[in-house]
This record gives structure tokens, sequence and C-alpha cells, in this order.
């Protein structure tokens, strides 16, 4: 007897109509029968939305032992964290969120002193219902200004406030348009560059694109402020600003889309109106990221420091003098040289008065392992190599005031809940920063092993999988996710959803693949473009091995994705569906031949390429999940799921992809949607977290045979004492 064989009858799905609509493109027949799903707001779609709320509700409710899914994963997630702090004058502050919060607060403190943190800003003071979200936030030079964002509803759509830090009290603001905009302040606190988008009635239906750089001085209307750069240029191109702490050079990158690609340009402020800096490039038009690092003395004759992957792939550090940037790579003197064995992913510059050179600490990854480096940054010589609690994953990188030897960051692996170290240059060593949350043990019951295998091209992939004993000792329910885009790095992290599996007895695999950034940017490029194939190769190749080495076996494997990760595990539904027991996507995209049509999608052409391009349609056509739905195939479980705010992926993605597998599939089901109101694609209440991690994990241990938690791990409190 198979488990389809005692579960109840599949519940019918809800009538979706299925239109003759057939879009052609470069000679292109291309069906489209579920195009009406896309308007979210039509009677039609509201209709077929309520009718699947209610299935899934139904579906829901049935769920075997979701109650202890859900208190095992708030248990695994109640730890109390910290995020390395910023320290602006005489204060320093950082964001804290205690075990129980549902988002976290900004708090301060006097530095370097034992004065007690008073919170600052609190996003469930603002917002009880708990859909206010803090975006992003930065004190001014001195510290006694704070420029905060907040956006409701998951929208991500900011309002950009000033604070006066002492008080309390809101200053400025609120300016909108912003969308997590970086904010780069002058010294004195009278004025800041920052990002805003233009009036949206200027480009109807664009209004999270045509981003401006601007001047904006504290106390004035927000729609006088002089816009410094971005005129002419493409619509879809981010900018992020920065300002040195002399206030002497203003810097702004310039991104096309989500492309990897920066250009950068440096204006010395001395040298004009901060209205009208003269802003000279220093990188233009090239497929290479490059970042400017500076201390506190930046005279033209001075030394910056730049991390880049021009002509190094895996990445290095440079330094120039700043008047002579402009020139070119011509002008730079290689400091740290590429790795071949490693990729650069951070760097701090340090320069306190103690220190003989200004040193930089580097952050790396290894086979997706960090690995963190202490350099002198006029010789170039690696003068310590920075000890780490364990094999695992850092960032969150900050530097103390101008001219000071002390940084912070965060450490964390797959059983370890995050903790903030302080670095001291002088001594190059590192110690639990004093203001951390309180000490949180590792979590028992699950052994990380890091594996490598062959991709069906016999490229080596490496994944991590976590299991009770650290070996494949007995077959068991396993769960697969990766992400494999954008250049992201899908390093070891502690996420409770993944232990609460492991813990209830399963098998947690998270594979690199081709496309994220494991191996630097040619791994990034070998799986984006006309080469995204490889991404979802890496993928089946990864499932194959967790059968194959016997940590699991057929009928036993599901898989999990979000976002981009969403679009990988709908690709691995559609290609070879007879793989996997039930699927998860979440907040996918989907329907790759428009993609570009709604929420950020054009931001992404230069990840996935555009259908306007007849080469690349046929690309994206190839291995679009929506277009890959056949008709009478045996579909293992679905659940998708979208939000309401989510301004980057449409749920349209998720209704019509829906539509289409309750149509075709023969296999047993459910094939369900859940869409969840009043948030977005990131930044959510922790109970709502929670509730949409138990839930997944519940549907997917159902359809393989794992039961459900039978204790709540550790009593419910991972912290020490």
């Amino acid at each position: 007897m198979t488990p389809d064989d005692v579960r109840p009858p599949r519940r019918p799905y809800p009538h979706a109509e299925r239109q003759d609509v057939v879009q052609e493109l470069h000679g292109l027949r291309i069906p489209d029968p579920y195009r009406w799903l896309e308007d979210g707001d039509a009677p039609s779609t509201r209709r077929w939305s309520a009718e699947q709320e209610s299935l899934h509700a139904a579906e829901l409710a049935a769920l075997p032992g979701l109650e202890r899914w859900e208190a095992e994963v708030a248990a695994l997630d109640a730890v109390d964290r910290a995020r390395a702090p910023k320290v602006r004058g005489e204060r320093a502050f950082w964001l804290r969120q205690d075990a129980g919060q549902e988002h976290p607060v900004l708090v301060v403190a006097e530095a370097g002193t034992d004065a007690a943190e008073r919170v600052l800003l609190d996003p469930g003071a603002l917002d009880p219902s708990g859909r206010t979200v803090l975006d992003s936030w930065e004190p001014s030079v001195e510290g006694d200004l704070l420029a905060f964002q907040v956006s409701r509803d998951g929208t991500e759509d900011s309002l950009l406030h000033v604070m006066d830090v002492a008080t309390g009290k809101l200053v400025d603001g609120p300016v909108d348009r912003v969308r997590k905009s970086s904010v780069a302040w002058l010294p004195g606190g009278g004025a800041f560059y920052y990002v805003r988008h233009l009036d949206p009635r200027l480009h109807p239906g664009e209004e999270r694109y045509h981003r401006r750089v601007c001047l904006h001085r504290v106390g004035t209307a927000a729609d006088a402020d002089a816009v410094v750069f971005g005129e002419g240029r493409d619509k879809t191109q981010f900018y992020s600003v920065s300002v040195t702490a002399d206030g002497r050079w203003f810097g702004v990158t310039a991104t096309l889309g989500t492309g990897r690609g920066t250009d950068l340009y440096l204006a010395d402020l001395t040298a004009g109106p901060q209205e009208r800096p003269l802003l000279r490039p220093v990188q233009e038009g090239r497929e290479a990221a490059t970042r400017l690092h500076a201390v506190p003395g930046t005279s033209p004759q001075d030394r910056v420091w730049l991390r880049t992957d021009r002509d190094a792939a895996r990445g290095r550090v440079v330094a120039c003098r700043p008047d002579a940037l402009h020139r070119g790579p011509d002008a730079w003197q290689e400091v740290i040289p590429e790795r071949p064995d490693a990729v650069l992913t951070h760097l701090v510059v340090l320069s306190g008065p103690e220190l003989e050179h200004p040193l930089g600490l580097a952050a790396w990854t290894r086979n997706t392992v960090a690995e963190v480096t202490v350099h002198d940054l006029v010789d170039g010589r690696q003068v310590a190599t920075v000890p780490l609690p364990g094999t695992g994953a850092v960032g969150d990188f900050s530097a103390g005031p101008p001219g000071s030897h002390e940084a912070w960051f965060a450490y964390t692996d797959f059983v370890t809940p995050p903790r903030v170290l302080r670095f001291d240059a002088r001594t190059c060593r590192v110690t639990r920063w004093e203001r951390d949350a309180p000490d949180a043990r590792e979590v028992g019951g699950a052994v990380t092993r890091q594996v490598a295998f062959p991709s069906r091209d016999g490229t080596t992939v490496r994944m991590f999988v976590i299991s009770p004993t650290g070996h494949p000792d007995v077959p068991r329910p396993a769960l697969l996710t990766g992400y494999g885009g954008f250049g992201r790095t899908m390093s070891p992290r502690y996420r409770a959803l993944v232990l609460a599996w492991v813990r209830a007895g399963g098998v947690f695999a998270w594979a690199g693949l081709r496309g994220g950034g494991e191996e630097g940017e040619a791994w990034h490029r070998a799986g984006s473009g006309k080469h995204k194939q490889n991404t979802f190769d890496d993928f089946a190749a990864a499932g194959d091995r967790l059968v194959s080495a016997g940590w699991t076996e057929p009928g036993r494997l599901a898989i999990m994705g979000g976002s981009n990760g969403g679009l990988l595990v709908g690709a691995a539904l559609t290609q070879q569906p007879e793989k996997y027991a039930a699927v998860v996507c979440m907040a996918p995209l989907l329907d790759m031949v428009r993609y570009e049509l709604s929420g950020l999608g054009p931001s992404w052409t230069p990840e996935y390429g555009s259908a306007r391009d007849p080469e690349l349609l046929r690309t994206l056509l190839g291995y679009s999940p929506y277009h890959r739905v056949t008709p009478g195939t045996r579909y293992p479980a679905v659940l998708l799921t979208a939000a309401d705010g989510d301004t980057r992926t449409d749920p349209l993605h998720a209704r019509k992809m829906c539509a289409a597998l309750q149509h075709a599939s023969s296999g047993p089901g459910p094939i369900l949607l859940r869409l969840e109101r009043g948030v977005g694609h990131a930044d959510r209440a922790a109970s709502r977290a929670v509730a949409l991690q138990a839930e997944c994990l519940a549907f997917l241990a159902e359809r393989v045979g794992l039961p459900a938690p039978r204790a709540v791990a550790g009593g419910g409190d991972l912290r020490r004492g």
C-alpha cells in the first residue's frame, strides 16, 4: 500500500477557464491560456483566488502534525539576535531582536562605555499590527541624527524620516519614493545624498524605476532637492552613494538592473558646489564589480582601496590616489591578489593611529566556507588569519569611527545562531562583542557535512548535507533546496526550518549551484542567461547524489525554493516530475516569457535575458516552468506561495502556474496556492515567518513520510543560563 492509497480523495479544484490566447514572438506561437490571471484586481481573478484560499484552508486544516511543526520551528527560531554596530561620533547603533520579538529594534548607546542601551526605533511601537518594517537606517557622521526608512505591508516602498537621536523627535520627512535608498551624510548633519524615484506621474506604470541621486538638506522640502546624477540613464539602473568621513570625496555606483558590473564615479566636493559635484568616471561599461573603500585622511596624496573583480573573477584589492582614480587600472597598484581557491567577499579598512600601516580585514569563501585574513594595505603582506568559531559564514561587517582600530562582524553556521565578533587591529585578535545577545549554544541533533559531485557536464558541484548522524546510515526523508542566481552564495547559516527537519529525523541538503557566487563571477555567469540550464542540471545532479549515496531513496525526496529558487524548483518540477515526492515553490518566477513585464522584472534581464532577443527567447521558453506544464503528467504534490504585497515577483506567476498544474496533473495532488496578505517578498513579522515555514515543512513531511517532531527543541529556549 502506498501513501497515496491511505489519503482521503482529493478535493476538487476551482474552475479556471482556459482561454485561447496565443502570443506570437519572433515567429513562435506561444499559448498563454491563463493570461487573464495576471490581473489580480479583475473580478474573475478575485473569485478564483477566493476559491483557492478556501481549498488551501481546508487542506491546511487536515495537515497532520502542523501544530507540532510550528512549535518546533518557533522554539528553534526563539534566539536573541544582534547585528554588528555602526559607531558614529560617541554613539553606537545596532539592531537587536530578542526571542519573541516580531521585528528587530534599533538601539543606541554611548560608544566605549558601559552606558545602558536604549531603544531608538521599534517598528512594533510604530505599528502594533506588525505590518511595518524598518527597511534601512544610517546615522550621521557625528551620530546626533538618524535617517531611517520604513515601509508597510511588504511593499518595500519606503518613507524616509530624520530623527534627533538625543530626543527621539522627528526633525524631517517623510520623503517618499526612496525604496531602501543608501544615504551618505555630509559632515555636520545638515545634508545627505540619497536615491529617489521620479514622480510616478511622469512615467505611469514604472513608478519603481527612473531613480535619481539627489542632495537633500535637512528641514527643506524634498521636491526641491537637487538632482546630481542619473539623468539620461537606463530606467532600470540602481545607484548607491557614499561620502568619505571628512566630507571631501563623493562616490556613486551605478548598476544596470541586477547586473554584476558597476559603473563607478568619484567627485572632489572641494572642487565645486555640493549640488553640482563634478563626478568623474573611475569605471564605466565594464562587466566587473568595483567598490571603493577609503580612510579618513583622503587628500589627493592619500590612498584609497578598491575591491574589484575586474581582471580577477574571484576578486582582488587594488590601491590608488583618489585624484588618479579616473585614469583607471593603469593607476592601480595591486595590494591583495586574487586567490585561485577562494572568492573575496568583504573588505574593511582600518587606520587607527596605533597602526604602522592601514590594515585590511578581508573575508573570503573557500568551497562556500568563510575565511577571514588580515593584510598590510601598503606592502600587501598577509599578517594574520582570524580564527572563526567553526565552519560557517561571516557578514554584516562594520568599522569603527574614523581612525579606528576596531571592526565588527557576524558569524553563524547551520547549528550556531548568529553571534557578533569584535576585531582589534592592534592585536589581530577576535573576541565576542560585549553588547552581543546572550550566548546561544549550538543546537544538537544535527551534523553538517559538505559533499562534492559531478553535474551532467562533469562540473564539480558542492552541497551541504545536514543530517542526524553526519553520514548516510539509512535512507531518510530528504529535503533539497538551492538558489543558483544573481551571484548569490548559499553559505551555511542558522535556519530554524533546517534544524526542525533534521531533528525530526530527516536529511536537509543545500546545493551551491551555478548561477550563484560560490566560485566567483565565472561560476555566476555559467548559470545565467543562455547558460541557465546548467543551474537546473546541477540541482538534478544534487538530487541524484542524495539517492545514489544512500541519504534518501526514490519517493522520499522533496524540494523547496523561493524567489529565484522558486524558478529553480519550478524548472525541476516540470523537467523531471517523477523525481520528487513533493514541491514547495515560494514567491516564484515561473512565466519566463513575460517575467520582465511585472514587478521588478525589467531589472533582471542582465541575469536571465530578454524575450525581446530571439535567441534568448528560445532559451527562456525552453525552461519556463509555466510553459512546460504538460497535460496528463503525474505531477507530485505542489504548494505555491505568494504575497499580495510582493513588488519584486508578482503573485501572477504563482496564480498562472497553479491553474496550469491543476488542469494538467494526473497525480493525486494536491496542487495548492497559499496567498498571504499584508506582507511582501522579504521581511515579515517573526510569527508569520514561523507559520509559513512550519506549513511548508508539514506539507512536505506528509508526502515523504517524515513524522512531526515529538517534543519542542530545548524546552523552547536555546539560550544559556
